[in-house]
């Protein structure tokens, strides 16, 4: 069972529609033994670094999330990602999950528009085992203003926009999509399926 976590600042329906959509059993849930008990975690996002990360703190779930990925597998999407780093300065510097080195900041592409909107390609830079199913260049969606910023060999594909900016990103069993796989026609569902088969 795939759970997606509910700390009140996901797109949680869209991501649960796709699952269905694919036929994997999977669950939107606050519920901490529902995350204990589930083969996999999705972790959604939409809004802002610092309120997503007050949210989950509220939420009482972060000590939880932190010990499960020690066992299973973890996928954030956007901000989702966004948070499975150790800081974001979106408005202000705001602690993150820490779960992968680095930090999230403001996107700066010269003569390009902020946010970044629409369909981009896939630059394959490590072996990631989402990437099974999918060729280096397919196309997948963004929405966003803020990037990541970490080394390279945590970054599994890049997207380019006014320069690299990490698309996919891992370590161990977390993994971190700033596209959104549900919205990413047969790219993304592919992507779905090599996670629901980790």
């Amino acid at each position: 069972m795939i759970a997606i976590i509910d700390y009140g600042a996901g797109n949680l329906f869209s991501v649960k529609n796709a699952l269905d959509f694919l036929g994997f059993e999977n669950k939107v849930t606050s519920n901490a033994d529902d995350l204990k008990h589930a083969d996999r975690l999705i972790l959604p996002g939409v809004g802002a670094f610092p309120d997503a990360m007050r949210m989950l703190q509220m939420s009482g779930l972060i000590g939880v999330i932190k010990e499960e990925v020690t066992k299973k597998p973890l996928l954030g999407i956007c901000l989702g990602m966004q948070m499975l780093f150790e800081k974001g300065y979106e408005f202000a510097e705001t602690d993150g999950l820490g779960l992968i080195k680095g930090s999230v900041k403001l996107m700066t592409p010269e003569n390009l528009a902020i946010p970044h909107i629409g369909w981009n390609s896939l630059e394959f830079n490590e072996p990631c085992k989402l990437l099974d199913n999918v060729k280096n260049g397919e196309y997948v969606y963004f929405v966003h203003s803020y990037a990541a910023e970490c080394p390279s060999e945590f970054v599994a594909a890049y997207c380019d926009y006014g320069g690299q900016v990490p698309a996919l990103v891992q370590s161990g069993n977390v993994y971190g999509a700033q596209f959104h796989p549900e919205k990413s026609g047969e790219t993304g569902l592919n992507i779905l399926r090599s996670f629901e088969a980790l």
